[in-house]
């Protein structure tokens, strides 16, 4: 089989991650040097022994006949897009924030409008070739020797090694998405609304925004050819507050993919992006997720905010940073505890259902039920002898009483034993001991938790 001039480059930068890996002392750690992160587990910067994965951010082909793409690892979501689009394709779950890489989405799972009928990324995934820490490139697909290893990397969060290529499914797309908000006064009607939105064959997209209790939107959105005006909710206007004003809608589908990246969802309003005078002069090029995220880095780097509010009198705030999925059924009744002690609004609401009829094993979601992610995004006050993590840790058992999951991008509280009762450590402890058995990486509790 001929090689392009891409495969050929990215043939010869694997050599040369094997080599510096091979290089590094023993016992030294492993980390990637990658610009940026999506994840809420801050820790220091890596050193100058990182490994430098640049040459693994790019597309390789997009084959526009079969309906795929052989994609870099470290390939982001915004370069993915705007490779894949000019061929009138796109993948089938596009995240929210233009910087998370399709590796980085496939080991530590991602979520978006598209996922009640097509699941999560690393479902459209056909085969990987993955570094493992020993320094082998293994190529993974569900039916061959690295079987175990192609369902176990999802929510691995690269404890067990790294995607360096994936080949990917990809879907038809049209030029604009229609979209028309829905309001609903209860959260109950809402998940009868979200049910009935995902059983309806001519809607392509769901997702929703949960106000207040008696104030809760979804927004259904379906590919379409045509479009009189579309709207730009890149500059100063902003996307989450049209959904309270306007029944429709209709935005390009590249808008509509990178909708919730300018504001970071409404997460750009603690650091005064919404202000009109301040977004006036704030460059449209930095209204982007991983500009804010990177001033959040700084701030929790260096305690600033924790300063002030310490100088001015203010009790400490806990971060409460999560996505969480429960069953369509048990959403009211966990939007109910939320609002009582916790009290976080808005919250994101996107349904989701795995493609795949057998399920992954590191997330055990059951196949075929559908589930609502809920995401939120802020701080809460604590009161007088609250530690940090009581609200994190409410929310974690109020997840598992519901019969629901968490997403481990940020604090996790766990303890170690219930930590693998959730995440199967049984087939997590198989899959280390096969592709990591010197243990050169951390195990998935000691990044998650401990984050080492």
């Amino acid at each position: 089989m001929t090689r392009s001039p891409a495969r050929i480059a990215h043939d010869g930068a694997v050599d040369a991650l094997r080599a510096q890996l091979v290089a590094q002392p023993a016992g030294s750690p492993i980390r990637l040097a990658k610009p940026t992160s999506n994840l809420f587990r801050f820790r220091e910067p890596p050193g100058r022994q990182a490994l430098d994965v640049s040459a693994f951010a790019g597309v390789l082909e997009v084959d526009r006949a079969a309906g795929t793409a052989d994609v870099g690892g470290m390939t982001t979501y915004e370069a993915l897009v705007d490779a894949t689009l000019p061929h009138g394709l796109m993948p089938h779950v596009v995240p929210q924030l233009k910087t998370i890489t399709l590796g980085g989405a496939v080991a530590g799972l991602g979520i978006e409008s598209s996922s009640f009928r097509n699941g999560m990324p690393h479902e459209s995934v056909l085969e990987m070739e993955i570094l493992t820490p020993d320094g082998d490139v293994v190529l993974a697909t569900r039916d061959n020797e690295h079987s175990d290893l192609f369902a176990g990397f999802p929510n691995s969060y690269g404890t067990l090694g790294y995607a360096l290529r994936l080949r990917i499914e990809l879907q038809p797309t049209k030029p604009y998405v229609a979209l028309r908000h829905v309001r609903y006064t209860d959260a109950k009607a809402c998940a009868a609304g979200i049910e009935e939105a995902c059983a309806d064959d001519t809607v392509d997209f769901v997702d929703g925004v949960a106000f207040s209790g008696d104030e809760l939107y979804l927004t259904l959105g379906r590919f379409t050819d045509h479009a009189i005006s579309t709207s730009d909710y890149t500059g100063q206007r902003i996307f989450y507050q049209s959904i309270r004003g306007r029944v429709t809608d209709h935005l390009t589908v590249r808008d509509y993919l990178w909708r919730w990246d300018t504001d970071w969802f409404w997460c750009s309003k603690a650091l005064g992006a919404q202000n009109p005078i301040v977004r006036g002069l704030w460059p449209r090029r930095y209204l982007r997720s991983d500009v804010y995220r990177r001033i959040v880095a700084f701030d929790r780097r260096h305690g600033l905010s924790a300063r002030v509010d310490r100088f001015l009198g203010n009790p400490a705030r806990e971060a409460v940073i999560q996505d969480i999925e429960v069953p369509v059924e048990r959403l009211a009744e966990f939007l109910d505890f939320f609002d009582s002690e916790i009290g976080i609004r808005p919250v994101w609401l996107c349904p989701v259902r795995l493609r795949d009829t057998t399920g992954w094993p590191l997330y055990p979601m059951e196949p075929g039920r559908l589930f609502v992610n809920v995401g939120f995004w802020a701080t809460v006050p604590l009161r007088p002898g609250q530690p940090d993590g009581t609200h994190n840790r409410l929310i974690e058992s109020k997840v598992t009483e519901l019969g629901g999951h968490k997403s481990l991008y940020s604090d996790s509280y766990f303890t170690e034993d219930e930590f693998w009762l959730r995440y199967d450590g049984e087939t997590y402890r198989k899959l280390k001991k096969t592709y990591d058995p010197r243990g050169r990486l951390p195990d998935l509790y000691a990044k998650c938790v401990g984050n080492q």
